[in-house]
């Protein structure tokens, strides 16, 4: 196995799901521009409360967008992926459906009943049933790959939709500095630096044989979540996020079974925006593990704003995924059904 071999790359991807990676820096250029062109309804702004309802790499995207608002968010903005909606859902409620294939059945359901209930519904989506339902508001973009490849529509069309709301500042600044920081951080990351230039093939290279368990501050969950779900998806191997506040369960349980202790590669993500408090506990969690004899590393973010620092960490796990399949020579676009 060879990383920098591009022939042996297209030779397994099918679907040169490697070309989609590449292109997420424009990507979420396109989906940022599109976002301000695209209808917003006079009656919206009056919305007193905003649901996101998604599952799987959608919700992942929403709730990278959610994260960027959080901390400056004027009104409620929630996040469900259960099946059946609160019972405050309802007129006044602006619910957001997430789906790239329009089809996931639960989402569709959820939109009809919040339609059902009187509440204003804005679809975001390729297509399918999703597009489709009487009365809600539709935001297409366009069809990909799969859900994988839809990370940065969906996130940026939110983030878009949330901003001209006037739930949070106008992001535009933040989408021009995340841009240009995924750019600079991807001429490293292509497929055509070298193993010996490139952190993302010697990463793969690491991970190869091991369990990931990935440690994120608490604002940059949503990026630990797609690394989780592409390691997954992409790579065919087991990974786990876990968030900062849960930490402490991942030290207290760490001792046993201590035949797997070497099976374990902890990585922890990291931002330029960890307050001091932040930035200690990180430090003693890993140091908590490399006393016991695990193997760590860390994945800083590239940029200013949290929303850079996202998308950059969120970038590079993609690329890493996309590698650890190579390593192991399965396709990136496989699917493993239920």
């Amino acid at each position: 196995m060879n990383l920098d071999d591009l022939d042996y790359f297209k030779s397994i991807d099918s679907q040169g799901y490697l070309r989609v990676i590449d292109a997420l820096p424009d990507q979420a250029a396109a989906a940022w521009t599109l976002g301000q062109a695209l209808p917003l309804p006079e009656t919206w702004p009056d919305a007193q409360h905003i649901l996101m309802i998604g599952r799987g790499d959608s919700a992942t995207a929403g709730d990278l967008a959610r994260a960027v608002v959080s901390a400056e968010s004027r009104r409620p903005v929630m996040a469900w992926t259960g099946p059946d909606l609160p019972a405050w859902v309802g007129a006044g409620t602006l619910v957001l459906a997430l789906s790239h294939s329009g089809e996931t059945a639960e989402i569709v359901a959820a939109a009809e009943t919040a339609l059902a209930r009187g509440a204003q519904v804005l679809a975001i989506t390729s297509g399918g049933r999703l597009a489709a339902l009487p009365g809600a508001t539709v935001w297409r973009y366009p069809l990909k790959v799969d859900s994988r490849a839809a990370m940065a529509d969906l996130a940026l069309l939110t983030l878009a939709l949330l901003t001209r709301l006037g739930v949070a500042d106008d992001k535009t600044a933040d989408v021009a500095e995340a841009v240009d920081a995924l750019r600079r951080q991807q001429a490293a990351l292509r497929a055509d630096s070298a193993v010996s230039h490139n952190p993302a093939k010697r990463m793969a290279g690491q991970l190869m044989e091991h369990y990931s368990v990935l440690f994120v501050a608490d604002a940059l969950a949503p990026a630990g979540r797609r690394w989780q779900g592409q390691i997954n998806q992409i790579g065919k191997a087991w990974a786990q996020c876990i968030p900062l506040a849960e930490a402490s369960h991942a030290v207290s349980g760490m001792l046993f079974p201590e035949a797997l202790v070497h099976k374990y590669l902890m990585l922890f993500l990291r931002g330029a925006l960890e307050t001091e408090a932040v930035r200690q506990r990180m430090d003693a969690v890993r140091r908590a593990f490399m006393t016991n004899g695990f193997n760590t590393d860390a994945i800083p973010a590239v940029g200013r704003s949290l929303l850079s620092q996202l998308l950059t960490l969120s970038h590079y796990g993609d690329y890493v995924a996309y590698y650890l399949a190579m390593c192991y020579a399965v396709d990136p676009a496989a699917v493993v059904r239920l």
